[in-house]
């Protein structure tokens, strides 16, 4: 989503305004979001704070993911907390979209490297301890129903692509594969090394948790190997143990969970490319994102179910 320069210095200025913040000197946009957009504010006391514009979730889901954040704080939860503003809000509605401000935390993305992934599968692992909260979502949102749409959305409109064909066929030998019920709770959904700002090895704060949810937890391992865990268009044996044993020095998996994980790869890949087709093919075609899912879907000519059972 692009923002105008004049728009956006005028609400900025508006919701620091808002937030009792001293003057905006300086506003640079921050690497990492393909649809919502965050940018680095530099204030006239030399503090920094970030600000995020979200462009394809409406107010009622933003104010959901926001309680949902300071409920996973109360739980020691590294991740920034959006800013009162007037009224004790924490967005401010702008067009429809909302605005927030958040603390701006001094780090690097976290780099995928074993000490890395050996953290990362602790924190995971910590994550999936705490109790439910019945505002989070109950289940995932872009795994079955969301292909099972974009299958008969496609469909029905003519489009017969070779990512759709595949995406049926491989949903339906996935259903077979992982079972339903598989240990559940609270995931992060997206752990990329873009939403994980780190100090070295150590994690300092894990961002952007709006596809937080109830959900199988070996899928959110699986999710984030998905996203940390390749390198060269190869998944890494390293790295892949690295995390699985992190994890387990907090929670041992189960059996059923340790025979799903190869599929349940299958699945976040598909999940990741499936929204990338929706959105860059289907609702925003023609941009240089256009083949972005490829880099997801072209994962999947590796044999994943023989490349885990050489790696166990």
């Amino acid at each position: 989503m692009d923002i105008s320069s004049k728009v956006l210095q005028e609400n900025t200025k508006l919701i620091l305004i808002a937030a009792r913040q001293p003057e905006l000197r300086k506003i640079k946009a921050l690497e990492g979001g393909f649809v919502n957009n965050n940018y680095l504010l530099e204030l006239s006391d030399d503090s920094k704070l970030v600000l995020k514009v979200w462009a394809n979730k409406n107010p009622a889901f933003v104010e959901q993911v926001i309680r949902n954040t300071f409920f996973l704080v109360d739980y020691g939860v590294p991740t920034p907390l959006p800013l009162s503003l007037n009224k004790d809000k924490r967005i401010m509605v702008i067009d429809g979209l909302s605005w927030i401000l958040m603390p701006y935390v001094c780090g690097r993305w976290l780099s995928p490297e074993t000490s890395s992934l050996y953290n990362l599968g602790i924190f995971q692992a910590k994550l999936h301890q705490i109790p439910l909260n019945e505002d989070i979502p109950q289940s995932y949102a872009y795994g079955y129903d969301f292909w099972d749409d974009l299958i008969e959305t496609s469909l029905g409109n003519g489009v017969v692509s070779p990512f759709i064909k595949m995406l049926k066929k491989e949903s339906a030998e996935l259903k077979k594969n992982i079972p339903e019920t598989l240990p559940k709770g609270i995931i992060h959904g997206d752990l990329k090394l873009e939403n994980i700002i780190a100090s070295k090895e150590k994690i300092l704060a894990v961002l952007d948790l709006e596809d937080m949810c109830f959900d199988w937890l070996s899928l959110d391992i699986a999710m984030t190997f998905a996203h940390c865990g390749w390198k060269n268009g190869e998944p890494d044996k390293i790295l892949w143990e690295s995390l699985i044993e992190g994890y387990q020095s907090i929670r041992l998996l189960e059996v059923a969970e340790k025979e799903a994980l190869p599929y349940l790869h299958k699945y976040s890949i598909l999940a990741l490319a499936a929204w990338r087709y929706r959105q860059y093919v289907l609702k925003e075609s023609g941009t240089n994102l256009t083949k972005r899912y490829l880099e997801m879907a072209d994962r999947l000519n590796t044999d994943l179910i023989k490349w885990h059972k050489s790696s166990s």
